[in-house]
């Protein structure tokens, strides 16, 4: 049978990058004001100057506009952590900076807005598929990291890798997750170091 299913941000109707970003910078601007919940496909379109209907061309729901401002904000936090890894030598060093700047940049896009982070809980406990698409990624990194420390003898090639990575990121997940990092905010500043630095020491060959 053939697959139908779209991504949350695929058009309905004409694909007029134009338009779709329009109402997407109007969403999040109103989002953050009003918030996710609060607000409704009518109240964009008025504010937007669109017809719902019209609005309804290009997302299918107020949902598959919040998994695009949601899937903007995580590109965010994961160039960053990107950047801070590309910028190590060391693959022990790509893990603390991957364990400090992914905190920092949670904190910073989640926490900063209130109202925005009501889309990242959302997105978070209904498992939108933006948030799916992006753990996937981070754990990725993850086992690329890992796979580079044992390359370069720095870390044990005795553990199978995917095991690794995904215990790592088990570990990571409380500072990265929206609906769990609200529950470790007291831990912030210290957390990144002492984790990495205990996970640093498990991975010693």
């Amino acid at each position: 049978m053939k697959n139908t299913h779209t991504s949350p941000a695929a058009a309905r109707g004409p694909a007029d990058h134009e338009v779709r970003d329009q109402i997407v910078a109007a969403a999040t601007e109103h989002f953050s004001r009003y918030g996710y919940e609060k607000t409704t496909v009518s109240d964009l379109a008025k504010v937007i100057g669109f017809s719902k209907a019209y609005i309804y061309k290009f997302f299918e729901s107020k949902q598959a506009i919040g998994e695009m401002i949601c899937a903007n904000c995580l590109r965010e936090i994961e160039n960053d952590v990107r950047a801070a890894v590309d910028a190590a030598e060391r693959p022990p060093e790509k893990l603390r900076r991957m364990f400090k700047t992914i905190v920092e940049a949670s904190l910073r896009l989640f926490f900063q807005d209130r109202k925005l982070y009501e889309i990242a809980a959302s997105a978070a406990g209904e498992r939108w598929q933006a948030t799916v698409a992006y753990e996937a990624r981070i754990q990725q990194l993850l086992q690329d990291i890992v796979q580079q420390g044992r390359l370069s003898g720095d870390f044990e090639r005795k553990t199978p890798l995917d095991e690794t990575a995904k215990a790592i990121y088990l570990v990571m997940r409380p500072y990265l997750h929206p609906l769990l990092l609200q529950y470790n905010f007291d831990n912030t500043e210290e957390a990144p170091a002492q984790l990495s630095s205990l996970v640093l020491r498990s991975l010693s060959p």
